[in-house]
């Protein structure tokens, strides 16, 4: 049985997610991925502004008048979210966890997917794969998803982008539209990721945390690893810690880019202090331009 509570948060999710489809993603989603191809539906009357290469030379020929061939785009994609839920996404210095903020963006997306009429399906990992949902359509269907999104307990302490993405390309044999969130703190998944995107439209979603970059000037802190369990106590007063500290996270950064970079795949970042509806406009309207 589902509580109350569960219940109401999911409903709140729907109901901003939505709203924000209607009156953000509109069209931007549709436009950005486009179906497999073009199928001939039936042929009109040549109208002002039609493309003249559209016209079907015999039918005019026969008729007299122009006509052209009107296609329909074969839309249905499959859209699978793989998500992150180690326990490192259970960090947040402002009013929201990475997870939350990792949750409400998978909801746009799925919602998007499915005013599109397009199948939407969800893989949720830590250190192994805890939960597939196959694709499917609906508003039931994305419900199901958010509940799960924000109500999985995940059981593994670490992350494990490698076996994810092995496990999506078994389960998934067309080729579908991925969106892989993570906060992406693990290392050796870039060969799995140059064989899913190979197979997928693959589309890297890195979640973090402005505090994950640079340490305040607090003092004495101690400092617990959600995923590895150590503890250890910081002076963030030293200018030297704090300096070592962002180089560190910079280094990082900078290694996770250089992997989207080299296998020419454009990520999405989102921070949890700001708003992911722009970074995700930006990334439609790049896509939709390159198209």
């Amino acid at each position: 049985m589902i509580s109350k509570e569960v219940l109401k948060k999911v409903r709140q999710i729907e109901i901003r997610t939505s709203h924000m489809v209607n009156d953000v993603f509109a069209g931007q989603y549709h436009s950005a991925f486009r179906g497999r191809g073009m199928e001939f539906e039936e042929v009109r009357h040549y109208q002002i502004g039609d493309d003249v290469r559209s016209i079907d030379w015999n039918v005019s020929a026969r008729y007299g008048e122009p006509f052209v061939k009107v296609y329909r785009e074969e839309r249905e994609l499959t859209v699978m979210l793989v998500v992150d839920i180690s326990p490192s996404g259970l960090f947040g210095s402002h009013s929201q966890f990475k997870l939350d903020v990792a949750a409400e963006l998978c909801a746009v997306l799925a919602f998007a997917a499915i005013r599109s009429n397009d199948k939407v399906g969800l893989i949720l990992f830590s250190d192994e794969v805890e939960k597939y949902v196959p694709a499917a359509k609906g508003n039931r269907h994305v419900l199901r998803i958010i509940r799960e999104l924000l109500y999985h307990t995940p059981a593994g302490r670490r992350t494990n982008i490698t076996d994810a993405l092995h496990f999506l390309n078994q389960v998934t044999v067309r080729r579908a539209v991925t969106f892989l969130v993570s906060d992406f703190m693990a290392a050796g998944f870039e060969p799995a990721l140059r064989v899913a995107r190979r197979r997928h439209d693959l589309i890297p979603i890195c979640v973090t945390d402005p505090r994950e970059r640079e340490l305040p000037d607090v003092g004495w802190v101690d400092l617990h690893d959600a995923e590895t369990g150590e503890q250890v106590c910081v002076d963030t007063s030293s200018r030297a810690v704090r300096a070592a500290y962002a180089d560190r996270m910079k280094a990082a950064a900078a290694a996770r880019t250089s992997v989207f970079l080299r296998m020419k795949t454009d990520a999405i970042e989102i921070l949890t202090n700001q708003s992911y509806v722009e970074p995700l406009i930006r990334y439609f309207r790049r896509r939709e331009a390159r198209r």
